[in-house]
Parts: structure tokens; sequence; C-alpha cells
């Protein structure tokens, strides 16, 4: 069975919260190479970056997807790929049955008001000249949501309570703000356009543990009270488990496993997910003092010039001779749960 059609295939397994739903976003053989030159006048061609290399997922509607994995994996440009901010190389991005891919910018003006996103980080992604509530009432005026700018005012309102702020925070440039108080603007933001589909590229990572469980209770509250579908990037895996349904571990650009949320963190199966969950800190010294912690050894090779066959082998503790000669699917171990490795 090919990776590509494992997302259609298992498009209607239930999801950990029991509720089977139509997919929404359907990602096949999604490649991102950025090109590499050297000279002025000619920009010889000399080397490709390959950040997403031949990547499988779907999301069904209300689900959340968490896409996890350590920094320069892959994951933010996939889904700046979707928000096609980068136009893919290779591949298919499917978003309620039209491919994305296909689209000119005329076409996906209607798409780009259901898909919106949540940077990560609230100090760069708000303009610093605009007032708190010109930031929020813009999108709506720009996609003519609402023509009548005292119901857009209104509306503004409404969004900052949502989001919990005081409405009055409307006349508030960014800098008056915490950090805190400005993911929530971006949440604000992103909302206003009511969109069906969300990605939340590391919201919480530039907040304070405090200030991060706050945002993550945000996010669940409005997945439920508007039905929202988020693919949730990150690098912090109790995060993850808290709010994800499904997770996508990825690697040097690759997904190498893909499972229900209490699958994935009762029963690993795959070496790199293993030592990324073996690496997440235990509370308690009795019996962080006593796990096994699977410390992955060597450096994460370069994305210009990845390792032949399984990209994981050069650091892999079970590795064997194949695994440097043949690139693993990722395939169905038990249901739901994927996996790309020939030694599972």
């Amino acid at each position: 069975m090919t990776p590509g059609a494992s997302a259609l295939e298992s498009g209607d397994r239930l999801s950990r919260n029991g509720e089977a739903g139509d997919v929404l976003v359907d990602v096949k053989g999604l490649k991102m190479h950025f090109p590499i030159t050297e000279g002025i006048v000619f920009n010889k061609l000399v080397g490709l970056v390959k950040a997403v290399d031949g990547v499988d997922f779907h999301i069904r509607r209300g689900e959340t997807l968490g896409l996890v994995g350590e920094s320069g994996c892959g994951k933010t440009t996939t889904g700046r790929c979707i928000l096609q901010l980068e136009r893919p190389t290779q591949g298919e991005i499917f978003f309620e049955g039209v491919d994305l891919t296909k689209l000119d910018q005329v076409a996906l003006r209607e798409y780009r008001q259901k898909i919106q996103v949540i940077f990560q980080d609230p100090y760069s992604s708000l303009n610093p000249r605009m007032k708190i509530g010109e930031m929020i009432d813009e999108p709506m005026y720009v996609h003519g949501i609402e023509p009548d700018a005292q119901k857009r005012k209104q509306r503004v309102s409404e969004l900052l309570s949502v989001c919990g702020l005081n409405p009055k925070m409307a006349d508030r440039y960014p800098h008056e703000m915490s950090g805190g108080q400005r993911q929530r603007v971006g949440i604000a933001r992103a909302l206003s356009l009511e969109p069906d589909f969300i990605i939340c590229d590391e919201p919480v990572s530039a907040l304070d543990v405090s200030i991060q469980a706050q945002i993550i209770n945000l996010l669940e509250d409005l997945r439920e009270e508007y039905n929202l579908t988020y693919l949730f990037i990150a690098h912090d895996l109790s995060v993850v488990r808290h709010l994800c349904h499904r997770v996508a571990v990825m690697y040097l650009g690759r997904i190498v496993e893909l499972a229900d949320c209490d699958d994935l963190y009762d029963n690993p199966m795959h070496p790199y997910t293993r030592a990324l969950l073996s690496a997440v800190p235990v509370p308690d010294p009795e019996v962080e003092q006593g796990r096994d912690i699977r410390i992955v050894t060597g450096e994460v090779p370069s994305p210009i010039n990845p390792p032949s066959g399984c990209v994981f082998h050069p650091r892999c503790p079970i590795a064997v001779e194949s695994c440097s000669k043949e690139a693993p699917a990722l395939r169905e171990i038990k249901p739901g749960h994927w996996v790309a490795c020939t030694e599972v």
C-alpha cells in the first residue's frame, strides 16, 4: 500500500473523541525543495534544500492534528505550503476536495478566508503601527464579510471578549500588551474571517509556561464552540498530548509515525518517536531517575544532502544494512497507527 493512499483509506476511522468526520484537508506526496544557487548573473543551481520530501496526511473536520519534530524537520514549511505562502515543488493539497496547488491567486482568495494561521511569534506577527482593533477589523473589510463599519467594530469587541481580552484594548497598540495578550489578539484576528481551518504554528512556544496553558485551553474551547479544525505545529510533546486527536511525527522532511494521540504516547513504535518521548522530563524526581531515557546519538543530517534509504538510519539504534538502501513506506502496523520503519 502506498503512502499516498493511506490518507484517503484511513479517512473514515474514528478520532480520539469518538467521532468520524469527513476529510477537510488531504495532503498527498507533498515536496518542497528550495534551490541553492551561486553567481550573480547566471544563478547556477548547485543544490536543493529538501525541506519537505514526500509527506502524506489528512485532517478530518473538527479534528486537531499535531505535527511534531525537532527544529528544521519541515513542520513550518508544511504549514506554509498548505497556506500557499510557498508553492510546493510537487504534490497535491486538497481542501474541501479542491486542489489548492492548481489555483491562481484570484481563485485562492476565497480559500484564504477559510484557512487562517496563528503565527509563532506574537511580537513580530502584529503591525506595530496599527491599533489592535484595526488589525482585527481589516480582514473583515478586505474580504467583504461585513461592509458596515459600526457592525465591524461591534464584532471586534465580541472577538476580543471571546479571546479573553477587554474590548477596550481595541484602542491599544501591540507594544502596550504582554506576550500572552498579543497572542490572543492573533487568535482573534484569525477568527475574524470565520475560518473552517486554522494552522497553529507553534503558537505557545514563545510564551511563559503559565500563559501557555491559558492559550491551549482557549484554543480547545474555540474549537468546540466554532467547530474549528486545527493543524497544530509544535515541538513540545506535552502540549500536543493535551490538545490533539492524532499526532504525526516528522523527521528531516518526512513523516515517520502517525497515530491517535493516546496510542502514540502509550505505544510509540518508531525509534525516533521513542527517543522524543523519553526526552520529555517527568516532574517526579523518583520516577525521572528510574526512567529509560533513550538518547539519540549523532547530529541531524543536512536537508541539502539527506541520507539514502531511511533518513533516520545514521542515528537509529535498531538500524540494519537494508535501512541505508531503501526508504521505508509509511505502512499501517495496526488500525490507525502508521509507521515508516522496516524493523517494526
